[in-house]
């Protein structure tokens, strides 16, 4: 399903960017080109995956980052679980430094 929808947009993609090509060419008096607007559709479906895969990568990285750090509420929360934790075991009179 992914796939497709890939597919799908890549090939809207080359069919508004060949029509816009083509009028962009036509305004000015010249004939379409496949030798000038392949080189360019490439271009452009590169740079967009560029900019795709390097946003992924940094917000990959940077989580891991982050996670590896911890953030100051969840080094919290981990000690408030842990006094929530021990104050149960104290009520059914079990020593929490003995488990």
């Amino acid at each position: 399903m992914t796939g497709a929808l890939f597919l799908l947009s890549w090939l809207g993609q080359f069919v508004f960017q060949m029509i816009s090509t083509s009028n962009e060419a036509q305004e000015h008096g010249q004939s379409f080109s496949w030798s000038e607007f392949l080189p360019q559709f490439l271009s452009s479906t590169f740079e967009n995956w560029q900019s795709e895969f390097l946003q992924l990568v940094w917000q990959a990285a940077g989580l891991a980052i982050f996670y590896y750090w911890g953030s100051s509420q969840s080094r919290e929360s981990d000690e408030r679980m842990e006094a929530k934790l021990d104050a149960l075991l104290r009520d059914r009179n079990l020593d929490p430094g003995s488990l």
